[in-house]
């Protein structure tokens, strides 16, 4: 990285001597080295040579390099590869300036384990690229088959395959330690392999059975099934022909879900159909597999109002499948600039062909005016509830004196129990709700100050605000409003705090429940002024409540969360020699770590998978 004095167009001109004529990724950093924007070029030299040419840019794009100190930059060997790494890029860094996929919830998918003889049946949450069969093991070792929009679909789905395939659900450890049935098998949603009750063979034709239905065949799947209950029937064993007729009906149940459908001849396909109005944009993405529905989301990009639909596409495909596998068929709502380079980066991703079209007529054009009229909807909807927001806002302002509606409102609480696991959380709020993909949690590492909450607030904001810049403040990411969850002893603290971090520009608000802590009499203080009260029907001591409450609600899951992993930890963590599947084996020998640690040396070797040396290496930690 090399910082040159200067404007930032000076600072982009210095770096073009030296950049090559190739394919590759630049970053622009702003003073305090935070990323400013991440873009990708056919040609770095040509294309970072574009913005020394100010006068012909956009507004914003002209602020951007205004702000420009530094930039970074890494070759790649084709242009595909650049737009892999832009996108991913993008995601981890959220540079202000880039077209964002603002969007923090998860996709969901249905695992098939592998590497077991009988194979387990679970849902995943999260990137597909890190999935596994019991949360240890190869992650990698298992069938995926999604996305699925909602989590919800997802568990539905997995019911019904349950109920249809009898497939366990359990976690390798317990179905090791079974020694009878459990309840899934009582309720007729497991075969019970783990004491055998059924055979490998026989096993491995559900779990086919359930592969067959996930990849689109579920036609010939449920005629195997009448052929078996019928044949139940001509043989007088009607008992299990009901059992048969059972598992028809939970497969019936499952495709009566997929109510919206492509032809079958589409197969794999995700739909993205893009709206824009206000200033704002909301990407609708259908999911359909096999030709079935897999479900909807509505993503809602920050985007620039000077950006071409196509660019916006392009730009949210790219992020979009960055950690999500992508279909053989992408179908647009417009048509994308590069659709030859996004189908080769998508491809090389995807590990198969991956077409992109934008179709003019015929199912596939139905299926996209249908995703645009349910992306119109959802953009109106969106810019309703935010110009309830905007009312709201506006009316924070009024009550705090503040020169205009806050845009980036930041509430700060803290957690402890008697010191121990001391946790500081920071909400974001602003004319779209909660910004979750902006908190922030805060483990105090000072342990004088676990305990105080002055101490604590104090800890909290000195690392919030120590590298304040002014690409901070233009970049949206500066408070407009703080608020505190606390009384005027907690005011004073941030406030003084600040005060030798040399910022006193930003307004500071603290809420503090009334008498007898009962909701709806909140005091509110602010430096060098009275405090106020609200009446107990105004909609913004509502809108208050609700910012505070989710900072307390964020500080409390913060603080939870660390004492559970601490109290995962046992004393034979961490003892070299001492991994995962040793642990394992040694609690379920003795039962305990405290029985570990005070067992001989002899009953140390006795353990499955000790070996006398590792026994002597933990006899002499406990011992000496």
């Amino acid at each position: 990285m090399d910082g040159v004095p200067g404007s930032g167009a000076d600072v982009i001109r210095a770096q073009l001597p030296t950049l090559p004529d190739t394919p590759g990724v630049y970053r622009m950093l702003a003073a305090d080295g935070s990323v400013l924007y991440v873009g990708k070029a056919k040609n770095l030299k040509r294309r970072v040579a574009s913005y020394t040419r100010t006068d012909g840019l956009p507004n914003r794009t002209r602020r951007m390099v205004s702000l420009t100190r530094a930039m970074e930059f890494v070759t790649t060997h084709t242009e595909a590869e650049a737009l892999l790494l832009e996108a991913n890029l993008i995601r981890s860094l959220l540079p202000p300036f880039n077209i964002l996929v603002k969007d923090d919830r998860s996709f969901s998918y249905i695992v098939i384990g592998k590497g077991h003889d009988f194979p387990r049946l679970m849902q995943h949450r999260g990137s597909a690229e890190r999935r596994g069969t019991s949360g240890k093991g190869n992650r990698r070792d298992s069938d995926l088959f999604g996305p699925y929009a909602s989590p919800h679909l997802v568990g539905m789905t997995i019911a019904a395959l349950q109920r249809a395939f009898l497939l366990r659900s359990c976690d390798d450890g317990v179905f090791a330690s079974r020694t009878r049935p459990c309840l899934q098998h009582q309720i007729k949603r497991c075969s019970a392999p783990c004491v055998g009750r059924v055979s490998e063979e026989e096993y491995a034709d559900q779990v086919q059975g359930v592969r067959d239905v996930l990849s689109g065949r579920s036609a010939e799947v449920q005629a195997e099934f009448a052929r078996h209950m019928l044949d139940s029937s001509d043989r007088l064993e009607y008992e299990d022909a009901a059992r048969w007729r059972d598992r028809i009906r939970a497969l019936t149940a499952l495709q009566s879900r997929q109510d919206i459908n492509l032809e079958d001849t589409l197969g794999d396909a995700d739909v993205l159909a893009l709206h824009r109005e206000g200033g704002a944009a909301c990407v609708q993405a259908f999911f359909f597999r096999s030709g079935r529905n897999q479900g909807t989301r509505a993503f809602f990009p920050r985007i620039d109002a000077e950006e071409e639909p196509g660019d916006i596409l392009a730009a949210f495909a790219a992020q979009l499948y960055a950690d999500t596998p992508p279909p053989a068929l992408l179908l647009l709502s417009d048509p994308v600039e590069s659709p030859d380079l996004l189908e080769e980066a998508l491809s090389l991703s995807a590990g198969h062909r991956v077409a992109v079209e934008c179709p003019k007529r015929g199912p596939k054009r139905r299926a996209v005016e249908h995703a645009q009229t349910n992306a119109r909807d959802a953009l109106g909807r969106r810019l309703a509830e935010r110009s309830t927001q905007a009312i709201l806002l506006e009316g924070v302002a009024r009550v705090f004196g503040l020169p205009a509606a806050p845009r980036r409102i930041e509430i700060y609480d803290t957690s402890h129990i008697q010191g121990s696991f001391p946790v500081g959380a920071m909400v974001v709020a602003g004319p779209d709700g909660f910004q979750r993909n902006a908190y922030r949690r805060f483990y105090i590492r000072d342990p004088e100050a676990a305990g105080d909450d002055y101490a604590m607030l104090r800890e909290t904001f000195t690392r919030r605000f120590h590298r304040s810049s002014d690409a901070g403040r233009d970049s949206g990411q500066w408070p407009d409003l703080v608020l505190i969850d606390g009384g005027l002893g907690q005011l004073n603290a941030v406030k003084d705090e600040l005060a030798m971090l040399q910022i006193t520009d930003i307004p500071l608000v603290a809420i503090a429940k009334g008498p007898d802590r009962n909701a709806g009499r909140e005091r509110f203080f602010r430096p060098g002024q009275q405090p106020l009260s609200l009446a107990p029907n105004d909609p913004v001591l509502h809108f208050l409540q609700r910012l505070r409450d989710e900072a307390h609600r964020t500080a409390i899951d913060s603080h939870r969360a660390r004492r559970m992993k601490a109290m995962s930890h046992t004393r034979i963590d961490g003892i070299p020699g001492i991994g995962p599947a040793r642990k394992k084996a040694l609690l379920h020998h003795f039962g305990s770590a405290t029985a570990v640690a005070a067992a001989g040396l002899k009953d140390l070797e006795a353990a499955p998978g000790i070996s006398e040396a590792i026994a002597r290496k933990l006899y002499e930690h406990f011992h000496g």
